[in-house]
């Protein structure tokens, strides 16, 4: 499972993240609901080692990012975007990734093949739109086999039919026993697919459970979540 315990970041003399802890379990979906400016990239980039905690820890399985062995193998994270540099193809991209990683190169045919990816994989990367980007970024993040996917904001960009398209592969992804937390502003689909919702607001967790205890007495998730954001803004900010 990931575990995320006690994160504190500061940045530039602000509190960024405050206490935050949360987990999510293999097999399910998770994720972090909130505005823009909570935190939840900041978290996940903590959790993947991208940037550090003052304080806290964040594990994979009780390990840190930075101490996995083989981590493209146990995490995949995409956090928009294609991540290519835009003169390369898609296919290029995903082979320089799996030759340095040690990867087989009969895997970018399976991840391509399993993102629809095969005609736009010989195209540049600059040429790809934000949702052929956003398809290569997650084929890039599975390309390890990985037990876990970090998602920041899959769907961001996109319209009707591809956030549905990506939150349906993610669902199979945690179907078939991996772990998944991904942050998000798209309420419909988090209420159809999420087995555990963690709201955000001002650097810290105001509320997390499952998508019935979230909702409570509401109606939606969404009317759920906006009286839970409505409420933490009297509360004095973080400074």
């Amino acid at each position: 499972m990931i575990s995320v315990n006690g994160v504190h970041k500061r940045i530039s003399g602000s509190n960024v993240l405050s206490g935050v802890s949360f987990a999510a379990e293999s097999g399910q979906i998770t994720v972090l609901l909130g505005p823009n400016g909570a935190g939840k990239s900041t978290a996940l980039r903590i959790l993947t080692g991208l940037e550090r905690a003052d304080r806290g820890s964040a594990l994979f399985g009780g390990v840190p990012y930075r101490e996995l062995l083989d981590p493209l193998r146990r995490v995949g994270t995409s956090f928009g975007g294609s991540g290519a540099h835009p003169s390369r193809t898609g296919r290029g991209h995903l082979t320089w990734m799996a030759i340095s990683n040690g990867i087989p190169r009969a895997r970018i045919d399976e991840v391509l093949e399993m993102l629809d990816l095969g005609e736009s994989a010989r195209k540049q990367t600059g040429d790809y739109s934000l949702g052929i980007a956003q398809r290569l970024g997650l084929a890039a993040a599975l390309l390890g086999s990985p037990d876990y996917l970090v998602l920041d904001e899959p769907a961001n960009g996109l319209d009707a039919e591809g956030s549905e398209w990506i939150f349906s592969f993610v669902a199979r992804f945690a179907q078939s026993g991996g772990t998944v937390l991904l942050s998000s502003h798209l309420m419909r689909e988090t209420e159809s697919l999420a087995q555990r919702i963690v709201i955000m607001a001002q650097g810290r967790v105001i509320q997390s459970g499952s998508v019935l205890e979230i909702k409570g007495g509401h109606s939606t998730l969404e009317a759920a979540y906006l009286s839970a954001i409505k409420s933490d803004r009297s509360r004095p900010g973080l400074g």
